[in-house]
């Protein structure tokens, strides 16, 4: 298994809008997008922090039905 990258919030925000979520709504530090076609998909809760936890971070990849892989590529 390929190890996850360390990145911030705009950058996790940036790389889910070029797979199709939008940000709905922000409340204190945390965004929430959802996916701009596809509703059977799962909402994302992304806090507004410099890094993101390995742990959250794989749990958003998760919920976004994405693989390490395919999320470095979009870095």
């Amino acid at each position: 298994m390929p190890k996850l990258p360390i990145v911030s919030a705009k950058e996790a925000i940036r790389t889910f809008e070029r797979l199709g979520y939008q940000i709905v709504r922000q409340k204190g530090s945390h965004i929430r997008m959802h996916h701009k076609t596809d509703k059977s998909k799962r909402h994302l809760t992304i806090p507004n922090h410099k890094t993101i936890g390995k742990g959250l971070l794989r749990k958003l990849l998760r919920d976004a039905e994405l693989t390490v892989e395919d999320f470095s590529k979009l870095l």
